[in-house]
């Protein structure tokens, strides 16, 4: 059940990851993401939202959480995350 309500679109659409790449973080189009850790896909999936650089997420059983990006790096619950380099 989406209960967020959709932005403009945004230039953090993508796959973040921590430094050691334990954690995967991908923010999807749609409004939705989907966080693996380790070799446990879909850990987490749920709803969010982006307002300038500040994003917000609540994930599927409601629990909600924020962060924010600053130079083109993910700053979440503790983590900091960066864009997956697809091989460039």
């Amino acid at each position: 059940m989406n209960t967020m309500s959709k932005t403009a679109p945004h230039p953090y659409v993508g796959m973040w990851v921590t430094e050691d790449g334990h954690i995967r973080q991908e923010l999807r189009a749609d409004g939705r993401y989907d966080e693996a850790r380790g070799t446990r896909q879909s850990a987490y999936q749920g709803d969010y939202q982006v307002s300038g650089s500040y994003i917000t997420y609540q994930d599927d059983t409601g629990f909600t959480a924020d962060g924010y990006f600053e130079n083109d790096v993910l700053y979440h619950g503790g983590m900091v995350m960066f864009r997956e380099n697809n091989g460039n």
